[in-house]
This record gives C-alpha cells, sequence and structure tokens, in this order.
C-alpha cells in the first residue's frame, strides 16, 4: 500500500544540500578554472532557485477557493514545477553546453585540480543525503510500484521534480569527477570541455521528462490509475449504487474534484435518495482524505 509523501521535507533537504554544495563548487570552480566544474556551480544555484520555486508554489496551493477561483490554487503547483524544468532546461542544460564548447574553442589549463576532485566528492555526499531523503518520500508514495511507473503516473509534481534534480545533480557530479579526472591523468583539456558538455546534455533530457509530465498535470490529469480503480471499486461495493454508470476524476495538487454518475438502488422517496447520495459521498471522502470537491449524479443512463 502506498502512503502519504512529504514533499516539503525532500525539497527543503534539497534545498539545504544544493546551497552548501553550490559554495564549495564555485570556489573551486574560481581556483581550478575548471569549466566542468562551473557548470555544476551554476547547475546547484538553479536548483537552489527551483526549490525556492517549488515551496512557492506548494504555499500558493494551499490558498482556499473563492469565488473567482471556485477549485482553489492547486494547480498553481504544476505551473511553478513546470517553470523549474524549463530553468533547469535553460539556466542548467544550455548554459552547460555552451561553455563546455566554449572551452573547445579556448581551453584552459585546470588549476588545483585535487581541489575540484575533493569538492566533487563533497557534492556526491550531500546529494546522495538529499536523494536518500527524496527516495523514502517517494517510496511511501509509489507503495509497489515500479519506480518507472511512479516517474510516469505520480500526482506529486513537487517530489518528481526534486526527484529528477537530485538524479541529475548526482549523475552531473560523476561526469564532472570524471572529466577532471581523465583531464588530471592524460593532460587533455578536452576532456573537461566534453564533460561539461555531457552534463548539460544530462539536464537538457532530464529537464525534457519532466516537463513532459508536468505538461500532462497542466492540462488537466485525473488521478492516478490505481487510485481511480480503487474509487470505482468503492462505489461498485457502496449497497446504496446500483451501477456506476460514469466517473470523472480531475487532480488539483494535492487534492481532488470527483464527479460521479450512478443508478442509484430503489428508494420510497426522494428525500431518501438524498439521504443515500449523501451518505455515499460522506463515506468516500473519508476512505479518500485526498477528495476535496464531490458532484454526485444519480441517473438511468450515461
Amino acid at each position: 500500500m502506498s502512503g502519504q509523501a512529504n514533499s516539503i521535507k525532500a525539497v527543503v533537504l534539497a534545498l539545504g544540500a544544493n546551497f552548501a554544495i553550490f559554495l564549495a563548487k564555485l570556489a573551486a570552480a574560481v581556483i581550478t578554472g575548471s569549466g566542468a566544474m562551473l557548470a555544476e556551480s551554476i547547475h546547484s544555484l538553479a536548483d537552489c532557485g527551483n526549490q525556492l520555486l517549488l515551496l512557492l508554489g506548494m504555499r500558493q496551493a494551499q490558498k482556499p477557493p473563492s469565488d473567482e477561483y471556485p477549485l482553489g490554487w492547486g494547480r498553481a503547483l504544476y505551473f511553478w514545477s513546470f517553470v523549474v524544468a524549463l530553468l533547469l532546461f535553460a539556466v542548467g542544460g544550455l548554459f552547460s553546453i555552451y561553455e563546455g564548447v566554449h572551452k573547445l574553442a579556448h581551453p584552459e589549463p585546470l588549476r588545483w585540480p585535487w581541489l575540484a576532485l575533493a569538492v566533487l566528492l563533497f557534492g556526491i555526499l550531500m546529494e546522495s543525503i538529499s536523494m536518500r531523503g527524496c527516495l523514502h518520500e517517494v517510496n511511501r508514495a509509489r507503495g509497489e510500484q515500479s519506480l518507472w511507473r511512479w516517474f510516469r503516473e505520480t500526482r506529486s509534481s513537487e517530489l518528481l521534480v526534486v526527484f529528477g534534480e537530485d538524479l541529475a545533480a548526482l549523475l552531473g557530479l560523476c561526469l564532472a569527477a570524471l572529466a577532471i579526472g581523465a583531464t588530471l591523468l592524460t593532460g587533455n583539456l578536452w576532456f573537461d570541455a566534453l564533460g561539461t558538455i555531457a552534463i548539460g546534455v544530462l539536464l537538457v533530457a532530464v529537464a525534457a521528462a519532466l516537463a513532459n509530465e508536468v505538461k500532462a498535470l497542466l492540462i488537466g490529469q485525473g488521478v492516478e490509475p490505481r487510485r481511480r480503480e480503487e474509487l470505482l471499486a468503492f462505489l461498485r461495493n457502496r449497497p446504496e449504487v446500483a451501477e456506476v454508470l460514469n466517473l470523472i476524476t480531475l487532480q488539483m495538487g494535492p487534492d481532488v474534484m470527483v464527479a460521479v454518475k450512478a443508478r442509484m438502488q430503489r428508494s420510497p422517496d426522494d428525500l431518501s435518495l438524498i439521504e443515500a447520495i449523501n451518505t455515499v459521498e460522506r463515506e468516500m471522502k473519508a476512505q479518500f482524505a485526498e477528495i476535496r470537491w464531490s458532484f454526485f449524479e444519480p441517473d438511468v443512463a450515461d
């Protein structure tokens, strides 16, 4: 069974780790002149800004409904998650590719390469801590799903983005370490430049995958398929419901809207029918705590 992940914990942990890594990388990039290290420092700084945007989105998502926004602000979280994916693409990926191409055209010798490697090892340690915390929350949310299926089906955009950023950061740090290590062993500065380009390509790929998933949420996805099946099973097993004719769900950030059309069991009068519908809705919201709005229509056909 899946549980409720603590997305705020994962975001704050990633923010703290990335800020510490940014300071260490920037200092090492200035001293060593490594393009790969500079790319990694910019990536970490962008990640800090990204996590602040995610926290902003999570805060906005808690705004109450109003006449102007009758279904609340939950989907604001998807907007900011999409912005983060774009920033990861532009600030992280494209800048790294540009820096790598520049280093190919104008190679510069590395200074204090061992310091750069030490900082990268520190970064790998910090990112591993952040990734471990993120995976803990992901595992709570995904239950028995595979990690890939969770990535494709999750409706928690903020946790999805943190996971993608942490994964890209870890792989990027490893690429940077390999690039500097190869440069140190061979004396060929092209390894540093090629490592910088590889980091950029990695970030662009991760950003594109994140943007594709968040785009679906912006358009208007329903709840996760497994959650929809659980909801259908609940409705079909209710004694008040004879047949579920249609079920529409809409994920609104942390909240869900549900519209049900069902053929109800025979009732002696209209008041009994209304009471039966109210009972189903009350029990449905008790079992599925994420449901904030429900619309129930009794009918004989869809």
